[in-house]
């Protein structure tokens, strides 16, 4: 006769089932994630408060208006091509390569018409380029 107890049995924990359903889980999450970009990025502007720059004695003024319409030094150009606004300026430069180009654009302008400015610049081989700019109405 035996009349010890029997041993309880140590419990064992099987681990494959719950590495199994671990990788699953890990599989689930990888497939339903999105990866997002960022669309705004923080940037600091600088403020037009600067005292008013000096006049320069060779500078041609591009005005841009809100629709898209071109003048050089107040002449309105009456197309809006980038060939013609490169010969305008190439004729207001007069054949001098340190000519600064102020870009005065209507806030309401479109982009596009801002850098075919500054492709007309380009192409009639000036690269003196400003914006100009007011006062905000704190200062």
């Amino acid at each position: 006769m035996n009349f010890q107890r029997p041993r309880p049995e140590e419990p064992e924990i099987n681990l494959i089932p719950l590495i199994d359903v671990l990788l699953v889980i890990l599989i689930f999450l990888m497939i339903t994630t999105t990866y997002s970009k960022y669309t705004e990025l923080k940037i600091n502007l600088p403020t037009a408060n600067a005292p008013k720059a000096e006049h320069y004695p060779h500078e041609i003024v591009v005005a841009v208006s809100s629709d898209g319409t071109y003048a050089v030094n107040r002449h309105v150009l009456p197309s809006r091509s980038v060939a013609d606004l490169a010969s305008s300026l190439t004729q207001a430069a007069k054949g001098n390569a340190n000519t600064m180009v102020v870009i005065s654009a209507d806030a309401q302008s479109t982009q596009q018409s801002v850098i075919n400015v500054m492709e007309a610049a380009r192409v009639a081989g000036l690269s003196q380029l400003t914006f100009a700019t007011q006062r905000s109405p704190g200062s």
